[in-house]
């Protein structure tokens, strides 16, 4: 890895400590200059064995007396959903840069709200939605902007996996934002917006848990030309996680696990199909992190990748889906 132009070592800190915030802190740790300062949890016990797990200095179970800690560069939110804006709020206020897990928040408003908050406090800001950052999809969307494969006609992608319903878990919790849409649906829609932009025409269609929590999502994004986006996300049944990009000249697939660090299969039109293995030898959270690491050292306020117009465009789509399928947090 190139050294960076100005080597600070960047001092994190992590509110919410739940499993995707330990894949964060595994990761963090294969990052140069780069050091978990600080963990944050309503609970003191949990804090404790987390900041002894990552070597973290500080382990604090109150998130106001966390970002009081002056040691603090920047924060990952990686608390439940339905707690971004709050969470994110209370750490731009007190000028702490925020990379705040995926969804960036449960609506497009709370996303306009802590916008305006980093603009206003002229502080970073960026929403952690990892999958842009991976070395195989920026390979997919060069393709795509080279058409080294003609242009892109067609697009499926789905994300799904079955969890026995459980009332009490984090997952099913409507009034935190589980259900398939929001945790995982997020990932196909962020595939079309990615790739083929804001659609024409959207409908959708959605099954439920007996809670109100959707358990599966179908979409079709329509564009111009006929060209379509086949979207799925679920809780019900283990799909294949595949996303598959059609072009005039062939196809692309991303192979399982399409979201995470996976493989890409080509298939020309002419000529033999290819396999793509990008080499991984991490989760993949490190790809962001010497992104947002990057864009702090050189006192940045907004990435270019995961800009605040894409964000406020995400959430857009996610809020119109939902409006198809009457879901309501």
């Amino acid at each position: 890895m190139e050294k960076p132009l100005n080597p600070k070592i960047i001092k994190w800190g992590i509110m919410g400590l739940g499993n995707i915030a330990h894949k964060f802190a595994t990761d963090l740790l294969t990052v140069e200059y780069a050091e978990l300062h600080a963990v944050a949890s309503r609970s003191q016990e949990k804090a404790n064995t987390f900041a002894a797990k990552f070597g973290a200095t500080k382990a604090y179970a109150c998130y106001e007396d966390f970002i009081l800690d002056e040691e603090l560069d920047a924060v990952y939110i990686a608390t439940p959903h339905a707690l971004h804006k709050s969470n994110t709020m209370l750490c731009l206020k007190h000028k702490v840069a925020v990379l705040c897990e995926k969804p960036f928040a449960m609506n497009t408003s709370e996303v306009n709200d802590m916008i305006n908050m980093a603009k206003e406090k002229n502080v970073l800001l960026m929403e952690a939605l990892w999958t842009y950052f991976l070395p195989h999809y920026q390979y997919v969307l060069q393709a795509i902007e080279t058409k080294k494969y003609g242009n892109l006609i067609g697009l499926e992608a789905d994300f799904g996996f079955y969890r026995a319903f459980n009332n009490d878990s984090r997952l099913f919790n409507k009034g935190l934002g589980g259900g398939s849409l929001l945790d995982i649906g997020i990932y196909p829609i962020f595939v079309a917006l990615s790739t083929l932009g804001i659609p024409e025409h959207i409908e959708a269609k959605a099954t439920y848990f007996e809670n109100g929590a959707d358990a599966s999502c179908d979409m079709v994004f329509s564009y111009q030309n006929q060209v379509k986006a086949i979207l799925k996300s679920s809780l019900l049944e283990d799909t294949t996680n595949h996303a598959v990009f059609k072009f005039d000249q062939g196809s692309i697939r991303i192979n399982s696990g399409f979201h995470a660090p996976t493989t890409i299969s080509i298939f020309p039109k002419t000529g033999p199909e290819e396999n793509l293995d990008f080499g991984y030898n991490t989760i993949g959270y490190n790809y962001e992190i010497i992104h947002f690491n990057d864009l702090l050292r050189k006192a940045q306020t907004e990435s270019p990748i995961m800009s605040f117009d894409f964000s406020k465009q995400l959430i857009t789509l996610l809020d119109i889906v939902r409006q198809h399928i009457n879901l309501t947090y």
